[in-house]
């Protein structure tokens, strides 16, 4: 058992740091899509040459690939506590919001309202704000310009006896600050009104505990993630036995499969078992405890990542906060019960994606613009196509990769 992460077991993991093309590579914009352990890829590639068939037959390949699939959506479901039939995996969080805000439309009366913030990516924000075509009011919750913070209190100040849902991000993909996403949900349940949250920027770094924050629905993106490009959608059983079916007409009982019309990637979802795979071994090699739940492996692995990743923003945030022509944006604090290890700033006089380009010059991945939250950046007072240069780190940095990349901001800054 140790109390720290060994990130030397943790890149030996990722084939990516091992592979002559990127094993020099500084990659920091893993908010954008991660890198993949071995654990997965291995299922992958093993899927796509002995199982690549139609799955749910009657002979060997295709019953092994429905089994893989069904292990996949087991192994899912015990890592986040929920149960299987409480989540669907879709192409991406985008497309996972737009089928819910279709399959709940008939829940909304013209005049019903949907409370939205604009700190968010547009995934979690965008499908909602297309129901205004059908009469539903759209209200913003805005931030705190100053702070570029959700307050609470200006939460409550919007809400009315219209609201009807709360739609809001865990974690800002800009601000990077972790919102009060049990608060938010406990005031929304006072108020009868359900919750929409956006994991997209959190799950990277901990592992959400959806049953006790109580929340309605929650989607992420798997492979930002560690995991392919998919995406998940979780939803109380009881709400989503409620929600109109989005698929053929013979499915129509087959809840939540009647919210993900096509069904999923197979190949992709059958290898979604190596990430629990990947964690598993995590544990394994830190913790020696046994007969314990995979949900509360991930729990003590993500504690000890959340001590690495808060050495790495430490590093980043005091050279940042050292340069006087710097914008940080969000809080200061380098904790990580405050912010997730994900920082946007800009630099007076100098373009975004100057300082972008020439950090990938620099075999340093990093990048500029909007990403997606251009709302954002307009209540930042920032153009959003220069935008503002984000370094998004996961477990796998290390202070190495850090300190080259502060080496490199300090010749340009």
């Amino acid at each position: 058992m140790t109390n720290t992460l060994d990130i030397d077991f943790v890149r030996k993991q990722f084939p990516a740091f091992q592979n002559p093309k990127t094993a020099n590579f500084a990659f920091f914009e893993n908010a954008g899509g991660t890198y993949v352990p071995k654990q997965l890829i291995e299922k992958l590639n093993d899927f796509m040459i002995t199982k690549k068939v139609q799955p749910y037959g009657d002979f060997g390949p295709s019953i092994e690939a429905g089994e893989e699939m069904d292990q996949s959506l087991a192994k899912i479901a015990e890592l986040l506590n929920v149960s299987k039939d409480e989540f669907i995996i879709g192409p991406s969080t985008t497309m996972n919001m737009f089928l819910l805000s279709n399959a709940i439309q008939n829940w909304l009366n013209e005049g019903d309202e949907i409370i939205v913030t604009n700190q968010d990516h547009e995934a979690n924000i965008g499908a909602w704000r297309k129901l205004a075509e059908r009469g539903v009011i759209i209200k913003e919750w805005k931030f705190n310009t100053e702070t570029a913070e959700l307050e609470i209190e200006e939460l409550k100040k919007i809400i009315s006896n219209k609201t009807k849902f709360i739609c809001v991000c865990h974690t800002s993909n800009i601000v990077a600050s972790i919102n009060n996403l049990h608060e938010i949900t406990k005031i929304a349940h006072e108020r009868n009104i359900k919750v929409v949250g956006d994991g997209v920027a959190y799950m990277a770094h901990d592992l959400a505990d959806l049953k006790n924050i109580d929340v309605d629905f929650y989607s992420f993106s798997l492979y930002k993630t560690y995991g392919p490009h998919l995406a998940l959608l979780y939803g109380k059983k009881e709400l989503l036995q409620k929600t109109k079916n989005l698929n053929h007409e013979f499915l129509s009982a087959e809840v939540p499969y009647t919210l993900n019309p096509g069904g999923p990637n197979h190949e992709e979802l059958a290898c979604l078992s190596g990430l629990t795979d990947y964690y598993e071994d995590l544990y394994n090699h830190h913790f020696n405890e046994n007969g314990i739940s995979l949900h509360e492996k991930g729990k003590k692995i993500f504690q000890l990542i959340h001590g690495h990743e808060e050495k790495l923003i430490k590093v980043l945030l005091e050279f940042l906060k050292s340069k006087k022509n710097v914008r940080i944006i969000g809080s200061q604090s380098h904790s990580r019960d405050i912010r997730m290890p994900t920082l946007s700033f800009t630099v007076n006089g100098i373009s975004s994606k100057d300082i972008a380009l020439g950090a990938g010059k620099n075999d340093i991945g990093i990048r500029n613009g909007e990403f997606y939250a251009w709302r954002c950046l307009h209540g930042l007072g920032i153009e959003p196509n220069d935008g503002v240069v984000r370094v998004s780190m996961v477990h796998y940095n290390n202070l190495e990769e850090v300190n080259r990349l502060i080496s490199y901001l300090d010749t340009v800054i």
